[in-house]
């Protein structure tokens, strides 16, 4: 018998027989748990999708596409939130914020451009309507500071913490 590397490879015939390596690694039982979490997600993910487009599909009887959602981004700093939100198309006008018992809720309306001809359109896509967004927001904020900004299909609204609300430095006194 020919020995390798503390391998043992029996020759039979003279021949020797072809083995291939495998590694060892230490089972971790936990190791396909951690994955088991991430693909059922996934998989709850495409079943909400399904039953979603089954019963509420983002289309009506003719292809045109129902009420829409803006896109929000929250950011949280030391000082303030700030709330920004994509509405190409909305008119500044047809924007409503309001902030009661630490909720921020904006609400508008993106109105159709021209009236829809279904004859002429091989599909339609954009989307008009009323949304309405609420946050509620992990801290007080002051109200009399929130200051707004509207450019460029941009909403963002920036909330500055109430004084109480911010961080604080805490000195140690050493004795």
């Amino acid at each position: 018998m020919a020995q390798r590397l503390g391998c043992r490879m029996k020759e039979i015939n003279n021949t020797p027989k072809i083995r291939r390596s495998t590694m060892m690694i230490r089972w971790n039982p936990t190791r396909d748990l951690v994955a088991w979490p991430l693909e059922l997600t996934s998989a709850q993910r495409e079943m909400n999708k399904l039953i979603n487009n089954f019963f509420h599909s983002n289309n009506d009887e003719n292809g045109v596409a129902a009420a829409w959602t803006p896109a929000v981004d929250v950011i949280e700093n030391d000082n303030e939130y700030i709330v920004r939100v994509e509405l190409p198309g909305v008119n500044k006008n047809d924007l409503k914020i309001t902030l009661e018992s630490n909720v921020l809720t904006i609400a508008g309306e993106k109105k159709a451009e021209e009236e829809v001809k279904r004859e002429d359109y091989h599909r339609i896509e954009r989307t008009y309507g009323s949304f309405q967004r609420s946050f509620t927001l992990p801290t007080m904020v002051n109200a009399d500071k929130i200051d707004t900004l509207f450019q460029d299909g941009i909403l963002r609204v920036t909330l500055p913490k109430a004084e109480e609300a911010r961080p604080r430095q805490i000195e140690v006194n050493v004795k």
